[in-house]
């Protein structure tokens, strides 16, 4: 349990007498849960569970401590800290203190950190103590929520303050990838938001008795649907662990372990979890999916109701929803469903007017979803947020998509890809132009492209995932090397840890006399070769192969055994042939959930309790194997 919010007193009940006005704020209907069900449990993570009263009462502290400190309406407040209760505190702190939350993912390297705080204009950052270190110097101020300022925090009124968000107040801003190499702010209100609470606790029928999953990273604005629409109306919200929301099978367990009843689960992991059988003692029964072009669907039999969704995080998460029945005649992929309530969706031209009923165009979203735009951007705001005047009606403002879809027979919306270089991978939506820029700073490269193989910009068509290469999608660098300088994969990698997520680091950087070009001068995609053994760039400068050890006489250590079979595992995920025993595993390809994927399968060949912080603490074959020979000492 955290020495922080999670410690404060709880001497006084909020006012409201558990009635809900449907006009009320968020902060307005938490504390009337608070007042109806105090008890109930409203946050469960993996180091503590807060009642609603509780969660009301220090949400209360915080706020008013964020008010002495300065926090008013319109000011972006900076979170930096892992899942869980004390990010909810915090964020429910924030909107009671007038501010609008601004969530900073774990995983975010410092230099892009201190970017979206400037560009945000946040003068205050909540954190814990063990998360300060990593952080740039700025002018925010930094307050540590476990730490001496905690006293203070505690000290504050338990009380709910009178005052409440207007509904045209900003709610949060969620920073995403920006096609000009910057990150972009999306700025959502509480009128948005509260809209996307109503209609999910309609279409959903959620109730205090539920028990909804908390599974996407802080930084995508799924976290805020699994939030918000859950505690609004009692129901207690899960934490599943970093280990768990990344492995599919651990997550089922988790699922029905927990008696989830209503979940979201992003798309990679969820095609996996739609394809398995669930035992019957499964509570869970609504399974909500969505981040990633959704190809297939659920077998006969599953003990829930299967719902794909599609938004932009300009239209505050969720902007068209369907069930998906399991239906083996039907070969197209599953729609993206209808528009949700107070929202309309369009298929529009490049003249901005409607297309025949069936064609395809780009798909435009209008109505109480839009969002108010671009953080300190106008110009930006100004080209994607734009009026649409109807042959019949009013003039609405609406949001062009940037994504194309056609309207079906049945009235659903078929989702047909992007109009651009935005893709998803691994639930997040990626701008490729940011990675290119980045790639372009580094010395030596003359020109740089990125794509998303196998499954994400059409080039899947052409064949099936390189022999010898994991399938899937995958992020790859095209790069032309300047003059003779020698690129070596593995610094290009590290050099994009500084300044990118772990998503948005090719997983593969191959070398290219030039870029093809089509006879308009565009970079001819279709023309880029697929990785292979020949032309991608070392991962490390030439040296002699350092293989495994191998034991050398009878009775000595098992770790060369070891070694060589977590060797050909490292090897086989990466798509590589071979893997030194010193290389880091992240410094040749490796992501969080591939991680995921080899703690798994050493887990299973060595029977022994490995986690995913040990791999980062061990990530040479080397060091793995012998954290892992340690592990075996340790149980007999």
């Amino acid at each position: 349990m955290h020495a922080g919010l999670t410690q404060s007193s709880e001497s006084s009940e909020p006012s409201l007498s558990g009635q809900i006005d449907a006009h009320a704020s968020i902060p307005a209907r938490i504390a009337a849960r608070a007042a109806a069900e105090p008890d109930h449990w409203a946050i469960c993570d993996s180091s503590c569970q807060l009642s609603f009263l509780q969660l009301e009462s220090r949400s209360n502290q915080l706020a008013a401590h964020l008010i002495s400190a300065g926090v008013e309406s319109e000011m972006c407040v900076g979170i930096f800290t892992e899942r869980g209760a004390d990010f909810v505190v915090s964020a429910l702190a924030i909107m009671k203190a007038g501010g609008a939350y601004l969530p900073l993912d774990p995983s975010t390297p410092a230099e892009r950190a201190a970017f979206i705080l400037s560009d945000a204009a946040a003068p205050i950052l909540l954190t814990h103590r063990q998360k300060t270190q990593s952080w740039p110097v700025g002018p925010w101020r930094v307050i540590e929520i476990d730490g001496v300022e905690n006293q203070e925090i505690r000290s504050k009124p338990t009380k709910r303050m009178e005052s409440d968000p207007a509904g045209d107040s900003l709610a949060y801003v969620i920073y995403t990838s920006g096609s000009t190499g910057r990150p972009k702010g999306v700025e959502i209100t509480h009128a948005n938001l509260l809209n996307l609470i109503d209609w999910h606790q309609r279409a959903f029928g959620v109730t205090s008795a539920d028990r909804a999953s908390q599974v996407a990273g802080l930084g995508f604005d799924a976290a805020g649907w699994e939030i918000w629409p859950a505690l609004t109306t009692g129901a207690s919200l899960h934490f599943a662990d970093d280990i768990t929301r990344r492995s599919a099978a651990a997550l089922r367990e988790w699922i029905v372990a927990q008696k989830i009843t209503i979940s979201f689960v992003p798309t990679v992991l969820a095609e996996q979890l739609l394809h398995t059988s669930w035992p019957d003692e499964t509570a869970l029964r609504t399974f909500l999916t969505g981040a990633d072009t959704l190809h297939r669907r659920p077998i006969a039999g599953l003990p829930f109701v299967v719902v794909n969704n599609y938004g932009p995080t300009e239209c505050t998460v969720v902007s068209t929803s369907g069930i998906v029945t399991p239906n083996e005649d039907i070969d197209s992929p599953p729609s993206i469903g209808k528009s949700i309530d107070n929202a309309t969706a369009l298929i529009l031209n490049d003249a901005i007017q409607p297309v025949p009923r069936g064609e395809a165009g780009e798909l435009c979203l209008a109505g109480a979803l839009v969002g108010r735009g671009y953080r300190n951007n106008p110009a930006m705001t100004a080209s994607r947020f734009v009026n649409y005047s109807p042959e019949m009606g009013p003039s609405m403002r609406i949001y062009c998509t940037g994504d194309r879809a056609r309207i079906l027979e049945n009235g659903e919306i078929a989702f047909l890809g992007r109009l651009d270089d935005q893709v998803k991978i691994r639930g997040y939506r990626i701008e490729l132009g940011e990675i290119v820029t980045c790639l372009d700073r580094y010395p030596g490269v003359e020109a740089c492209a990125v794509v998303l193989r196998d499954g994400g910009d059409g080039l899947s068509a052409q064949s099936a995932a390189p022999e010898g290469f994991p399938s899937g999608p995958q992020l790859v660098a095209y790069i032309v090397a300047a003059g003779d300088a020698n690129l070596i994969a593995a610094d290009l990698r590290e050099y994009l840890n500084t300044r990118l997520p772990d998503y948005m680091i090719p997983s593969h950087f191959v070398k290219i006399a030039d870029l093809p070009m089509t006879a308009h001068g565009k970079l001819d995609k279709a023309a880029l070769p697929a990785p292979s053994a020949d032309n991608l760039l070392p991962n490390r400068i030439a040296a002699p192969f350092a293989a495994p050890n191998e034991p050398t006489e009878p009775g000595a250590p098992v770790v060369g055994l070891e070694q060589s079979q977590i060797s050909a595992m490292v090897a086989s995920l990466l798509g590589q042939p071979t893997v030194d025993s010193d290389e880091n595993f992240f410094m040749i390809g490796g992501h969080s959930m591939l991680g995921v994927q080899l703690v798994a399968q050493i887990r299973d060949r060595f029977g022994v309790k490995l986690t995913l912080l040990q791999l980062f603490s061990a990530p040479t074959v080397a060091a793995l194997s012998a954290e892992v020979a340690r592990l075996k000492a340790a149980t007999r």
